[in-house]
């Protein structure tokens, strides 16, 4: 009520469902359903994990905690619970309505955030149908790195949303996680998208760090199908030239010759019958130097495949439908 705080280390905090205004001493979290999955020692992250809250005692409505590492509280900040799978759905009200209403628009894609569990995936497959949009999973809680072999089954496509990922893991852990993934759903043969704080200082400067173009660079490295900007362009104040940088780092790694063996000689996707001769199409179009690679898709799976054998041959998808087209 009287602006934001500052919560000092060891200092008793509390959070509950009251409606009064929050103080220095408590705060309103209208969310019964994280109160039910606490125990005494839960850590609870603010903020993004700025502020680290331990929780000493709670019951259905409250939680009396210490604060562990100090920092500015203000309102309308997020709260992560990374030691706790929350009985909750993926999904609000308000979500449910925004994927039927976007499955009735024909969208080709849905993003579903903080995913938990593979059945996170599938009440949203089940809420817009099979012949709709495919399900790409955010993974950025501990929980879905726990189940993530199920959810890599169930899924369409993953994106590695290491901003939130690395709020509720440790930093030297989120590396480890997002190879985990890469690897995994190149095994599967599904796409995988790396995100998040890939070139965060061009934000405000025209230039990335070294260290970043170095992530960008290694994430192609291990097998990712695309990377993606996220503040740098939308809120950015170099917009185009983060662009230009991430296709720039994207066709130099590309290009490189140890790049072209690591993709061929690291090519671990489960095989499946009706994908035996793709592999071949990839050998015997670099053998004949051949223009271009043509397949028929219905689906745009076998395009997708061939797209992931990282042929250095052009790919020309026919598609017999155009929603089969505006997946590829």
């Amino acid at each position: 009520k009287d602006g934001p705080i500052m919560l000092q280390k060891g200092a008793t905090f509390r959070l509950d469902m009251s409606d009064e205004l929050g103080d220095i001493n408590r705060v309103t979290l209208p969310h019964p359903e994280i109160f039910a999955a606490l125990v005494p020692g839960t850590s609870l992250l603010l903020d993004d994990g700025k502020v680290k809250l331990k929780v000493v005692d709670c019951g259905p409505d409250f939680a009396e905690t210490e604060v562990v590492v100090p920092g500015k509280l203000s309102e309308r900040k997020g709260v992560n619970v990374p030691e706790v799978t929350l009985p909750i759905s993926a999904m609000t009200e308000k979500d449910k309505k925004d994927a039927l209403f976007g499955a009735e628009m024909g969208v080709d894609w849905m993003a579903l955030s903080f995913v938990q569990k593979a059945e996170d995936i599938t009440e949203l497959r089940n809420l817009i149908g099979d012949d709709t949009a495919k399900i790409m999973a955010k993974i950025e809680k501990p929980a879905a790195v726990a189940d993530l072999d199920r959810i890599a089954e169930a899924v369409d496509g993953i994106m590695v949303a290491r901003g939130d990922l690395g709020v509720e893991l440790s930093p030297h852990q989120v590396p480890v996680v997002q190879k985990r993934i890469v690897s995994l759903m190149r095994k599967v043969g599904k796409p995988v998208v790396v995100a998040t704080q890939m070139l965060e200082s061009m934000i405000t400067s025209p230039t990335p760090t070294r260290a970043e173009a170095n992530d960008v660079a290694n994430a192609i490295y291990d097998g990712a199908d695309a990377v993606m900007l996220s503040a740098e362009s939308a809120a950015g104040q170099y917009p185009i030239e983060a662009v230009t940088t991430m296709e720039s780092i994207i066709k130099e790694v590309e290009g490189n010759p140890e790049y072209r063996i690591r993709m061929e000689s690291g090519s671990s996707i489960t095989p499946v019958p009706q994908d035996a001769m793709i592999p071949a199409a990839r050998a015997l179009a670099r053998n004949i130097n051949a223009s271009a690679i043509v397949c028929f898709t219905t689906w745009g799976r076998i395009a997708q495949r061939l797209s992931q054998e990282r042929s250095t041959r052009p790919i020309i998808a026919l598609a017999n439908t155009q929603k089969a087209a505006r997946r590829l």
